[in-house]
């Protein structure tokens, strides 16, 4: 018996730590459908959702009962498993991610040495379920989709890799406590701001959002990859997609806004509670997500590669030799 309770206890407590992040994380996401259409009629000067319930707060909810009363189609000519597959890789990877978020200090699920290089490879797998839909439909416009969408991320990639190891090169960690307690004296956002816009721009192509919605485009591919989904499994890509907005506002905050530290050490600040901090620096990193795409139109692919490219590249680069030279020179 007690074999038995050494493994189910730690068990239980896994579970219910993980059911702790997942069901304010899936709250999150459905409400931030509503903001983002409350946020876009508040700029473009009407209501936005106002009918479902009171200031119309059970919009999310009657929209996933919409979503779950469709039916599921699958395309005859369609790889039928693979293409049931894609949404439910796509869904799982985006809540993985959050394992190694750090909310407060020692409130993680696991905090490893190593939590940068694993939100890279989760990331780096996110291609998968894209390419995989994109192929798994068998129409071309999916396809093409998804070739858009998985050259977009891969070239983003890249930019938000160098960005990330000019931060761990002023850390000397990977593990994301130790990064956003690296900032106690000085948020990085203050000297290293450059790098602050690349990884937020490259965080909007990364995601798939206005300006760079270019898989999505409805003049040309009707939906992208997911033009051929229905029912839940248009459900599992639309989550995924928010949970990594959610997840890269989360990123920003932890790497350049000081994660849940507060701004300032005086009396107004430091009574609010750490957690708080994390929660409102995401949100308004998040608003901004919502502001962009409400304001810049789509941009041109030649022109979104050439930014990726020809721009953030070089300057990443850049900045990763600068910030390795000033740290050889000065501190070692």
């Amino acid at each position: 018996m007690e074999f038995i309770d050494a493994y189910v206890i730690p068990g239980a407590i896994l579970f219910a730590q993980m059911l702790s992040i997942l069901l304010p994380l899936l709250i999150a996401i459905a409400y931030l459908t509503f903001f983002e259409r409350k946020v876009i009629g508040a700029i473009q000067l009407r209501k936005g959702p106002s009918l479902v319930g009171p200031f119309g707060l059970f919009q999310p909810f009657a929209d996933v009962l919409k979503l779950m009363s469709k039916e599921t189609i699958i395309p005859s000519g369609a790889n039928k498993i693979i293409f049931i597959l894609a949404p439910i890789i796509t869904f799982i990877l985006s809540l993985v991610s959050w394992a190694v978020i750090p909310f407060d200090e020692g409130i993680v699920l696991a905090n490893i040495n190593v939590g940068v290089l694993y939100l890279l490879a989760i990331s780096s797998l996110n291609v998968y379920g894209v390419i995989i839909s994109g192929w798994a439909s068998n129409s071309k416009y999916a396809f093409l989709g998804a070739l858009r969408s998985t050259a977009q991320m891969i070239s983003y990639e890249i930019s938000i890799g160098l960005v990330i190891i000019s931060v761990l090169l002023c850390v000397g960690s990977m593990n994301l406590t130790e990064i956003v307690e690296a900032q106690k004296t000085v948020w990085f956002i203050i000297p290293m701001l450059p790098m602050f816009l690349i990884f937020f721009i490259s965080a909007l192509a990364e995601t798939n959002r206005a300006p760079f919605d270019l898989p999505e485009g409805e003049s040309e591919l009707v939906a992208g990859y997911f033009v051929e989904y229905s029912s839940i499994g248009f459900a599992f890509f639309f989550i995924g997609e928010y949970a990594n907005m959610i997840l890269m506002s989360a990123m920003t905050s932890i790497l350049f806004l000081g994660g849940w530290l507060p701004p300032l050490n005086i009396f107004p600040f430091k009574w609010i509670p750490n957690l708080l901090w994390f929660v409102i620096k995401v949100s308004l990193v998040l608003f901004v997500f919502l502001w962009v795409r409400a304001t810049f139109p789509r941009y041109r692919y030649d022109q979104l590669m050439r930014l990726g490219w020809k721009v953030f590249l070089p300057l990443s680069m850049l900045w990763v030799v600068i910030t390795a030279s000033i740290k050889i020179m000065f501190f070692d």
